[in-house]
Formats: C-alpha cells, structure tokens, sequence
C-alpha cells in the first residue's frame, strides 16, 4: 500500500521553521509521505536537508496584500499538481486555497492554529484588515472539523465561536541531551524569534541601560533594521547584538549559553495574551531562566514549575528589574534551573506528537 501524502502550507521560506520541522518529520517516521510548502524570493537561503518533501513557490511581491494575494494564487494552483491525500492549512493566511483544494480534490483537511490570527497584533490595530481576517476565519473555520491549536486557552476560543473540537499540541521542544554552555565575557540575555510587532522588543532594548549583560537578538523580521536603527539611537550597540537569521542547530548552542530567556508580549490582542511561543520551550529544554508575562497559559506552567519571573506589563522598568535579579541571585537563577529541567520532563515533543499522529491516523 503506498503511503498517504499530506501536503502541508506555509507563509515563510521553510527553513526557520521549528515547528513545522517537528510536525513533518515526525509524521515522516510515522509512515506518511510529507510535503512541505512556503515561498521563496531570490535572497532565501538554499533549503536545509529534511527528511520530509520541500516545495517553495518563487514569490514577486513582498509585502501586504499583493503578497498574500500572490501566494494564494500560487497554492491554489500547486496543490493539486502535488496530488495530496491530506491537506494541513497552517495559520489562517493559507486556510482558503486549501480549503478549496480540499473540496476539489476530495481529501481530507486540518488546520493548524499556530497563531489566533485575527487576533493577532498587527492585524488587530487595522479595522478593515482585521474585518476582512474576521470573514475569513468565520468562513473557513467551521468547515475544518479536524484542527489542532498550541494551548488551552486558544482551543476553547474555536469551540466557543465554532462548536469545533481541536486538540491542543504544544510547541514543545524535542526532549534531547543537553549542550554544554560556553562561558562568554558578558551573561547573555537572549531573545528569539520573529523580530516584528508585538513583541516589546523596543522596552526591552531600552531595558539593557540598566542590565549589564549583553542582549542578543536572534531572528528577522519586519523590525529589524528599524530596531538596529532604534539601538543606535540610544547608543547601545556595544550591548546589543542583531545576530539576523540563525539555524536552528546554532540556536540551540547559543540557547544553551544564555543567562536568561526572554518570552514578552505586548497586550494588544488575544493571539498575545492567550500565546504559548515555541521559545518558552527552547529556553525550558536548556535549563535557562526566563522573563515572560504574567498570561494565563505562561502562569498555569509557571505554578507547575517555577522556571520563570512573570510580569505583568513589558515596561523596561519591569524587564531590567526581572532580568537583573535573575543575573545577581545565584540562588533564583538555580531555582528557576532546576524548575526548567522539570518541566521539560512533562513538556517535550514526544508527548506532544503522541496526539499529533492520533488526528492523521484517523483521516
């Protein structure tokens, strides 16, 4: 019998993508045939070797509407020609040429709520962006019976709004042997991922008057030069380091040396506040301490395993403070350890593939 192909879509360049990295392969050694696709402009990097299918579709336009209008258009035509037997819209931003190749194709169907996106910060502050994201997910979400979300909180918003039944599967970092840390001249206070809106990456640089460390930001996004710009102007670039676009096997080393963790949220939208982001289980699986906000999934675990100081807002007030008495109480930092190393024996992917393969085994 041949395997089952399921075709999964991305609105990225595929090789950044943890998450997915996870999903893909772990249905891969369960038996299944997997295609993952994301677009790709003239500077994307070459594709990383995977052990699941990659397909990036060359993009033209850059920006807004026209991009996803551009990519919308390019799946539609794709999907059919990658004759999937399943097909998993990742994020709402895909939902509808899947949707539609579903119905053409006959084929089964999941959604992958990554983010509650017409909640999420950049969509939320423009009426009719958000009014037009609203249509969408009303439209397409309750014809997906088969969906999965990364926390409680955004399962139960789906159920509430469209009766559906997902299942929650976290972002959970595979559970492996820990890297040896490297000693650096300075802590590393470290931030990764999207480098974009909603993330208080501005308080958090201003943060660093107070904080003698070194703060590194790994990722880009579509803040990046603005907050280099921004760090200049406060003349911190001696202490803080845009490190752009890192794969996720060097990540994980420089996960490994940092001193603290950062996981903040700006307040503007549920995506945010009802958020539980993949870097909160990077940092847990290398036993570094973090700073996070005081949201609802982030405390629920937090109550499990102190592994974290919460705050409320990210004011950079807030943030050096939380920063500093990790960095100055050897004490706290090895408690916030020793809660990281714990929790990471209960949040880790095997568990969370477990389920994972329960909602593909049954289509």
């Amino acid at each position: 019998m041949s395997k089952k192909h399921i075709v999964f879509t991305v609105t990225n360049a595929l090789n950044g993508d943890q998450r997915m990295q996870r999903i893909c392969t772990s249905l891969v050694e369960a038996g299944y045939r997997v295609t993952l696709v994301g677009w790709e402009y003239p500077d994307s990097k070459p594709l990383t070797e995977q052990a699941f299918e990659q397909v990036r579709l060359p993009m033209r336009f850059r920006k807004g509407k026209l991009r996803y209008a551009e990519y919308n258009w390019k799946l539609w035509k794709a999907l059919p020609t990658l004759k999937p037997d399943i097909i998993g819209a990742i994020d709402l931003d895909t939902i509808i040429p899947c949707l539609k190749a579903a119905q053409k194709l006959k084929v089964p169907i999941t959604y992958d709520a990554h983010e509650y996106f017409t909640e999420l910060e950049e969509i939320v502050r423009r009426p009719f962006v958000h009014w037009v994201w609203r249509k969408v997910e009303e439209y397409a979400v309750p014809k997906i019976k088969a969906g999965y979300a990364v926390s409680d909180a955004y399962v139960a918003l789906f159920k509430k709004k469209y009766g559906v039944e997902y299942t929650v599967i976290r972002n959970a970092t595979v559970k492996r042997e820990r890297l040896a840390a490297t000693t650096h001249a300075k802590p590393i206070v470290l931030y990764q991922g999207a480098v974009n809106e909603g993330r208080a990456l501005d308080q958090v640089i201003l943060a660093m008057q107070y904080i003698d460390a070194e703060l590194w930001i790994c990722g880009v996004g579509d803040l990046y030069e603005s907050l280099q710009d921004f760090t200049r102007e406060q003349g911190l670039q001696e202490k803080v380091r845009f490190k752009g676009f890192v794969a996720p096997a060097n990540l994980r080393a420089i996960t490994a040396d940092a001193s603290v963790g950062l996981t903040l949220f700006e307040t503007n939208g549920k995506s945010n506040y009802y958020s539980l982001a993949n870097r909160f289980f990077d940092y847990m699986h290398a036993g570094v301490p973090q700073v996070c906000n005081a949201y609802p999934e982030y405390v629920k675990i937090n109550t499990q395993f102190p592994l974290a100081l919460l705050i409320e807002s990210p004011t950079a007030a807030l943030i050096a403070e939380a920063v500093n008495s990790i960095l100055k109480d050897a004490t706290l930092a090895k408690q916030l350890h020793e809660g990281a190393l714990a929790a990471r024996e209960v949040y880790n992917w095997q568990e969370e593939e477990k389920k994972l393969l329960r909602i593909y085994s049954a289509l």
